[in-house]
């Protein structure tokens, strides 16, 4: 995480969060295509339902985290997507999928578990700093 607090690296503009259905869509689009990765990979998919826990979850995330997690979940699924593309051409070329498949599945894993992260922070907006008075 960044140790920078979100103001600095994040527009104020709640109007470039996405509404939480949206970021929903994105991230049962995203575990779609981590889904065909964990195939290549060999390992079992995991479920793609978003919803229940998580659901709750993105609800009460501040625009912010909303903004935070959808800019997150668009690079990831650029990077599943290049790298499907990548691992494509190793199987039109006959050879094993399953190790850089892995590789990848462990960078999806842990940009999950980042963006899981931020939508569970304390949704409140963090204190600015006052300037300190020049006498």
């Amino acid at each position: 995480m960044a140790t920078l607090p979100p103001e600095p690296i994040l527009s104020c503009e709640p109007a470039l969060a996405p509404a939480p259905e949206v970021l929903a869509e994105a991230l049962v689009a995203l575990h779609g295509q981590a889904a065909a990765l964990a195939l290549l990979a060999r390992l079992a998919p995991e479920r793609t339902e978003i919803g229940g826990e998580l659901g709750a979850v993105i609800a009460r995330a501040a625009p912010w985290q909303r903004a935070l997690v959808g800019r997150t979940a668009a690079d990831c699924a650029a990077m599943l997507e290049s790298g499907l593309a990548a691992l494509a051409t190793l199987i039109r070329r006959g050879q094993d999928t399953s190790a850089p498949a892995l590789v990848l599945w462990r960078e999806f894993h842990a940009a999950r578990a980042a963006m899981v992260s931020v939508l569970e922070a304390p949704a409140t907006e963090p204190a600015r700093e006052e300037a300190p008075a020049q006498a």
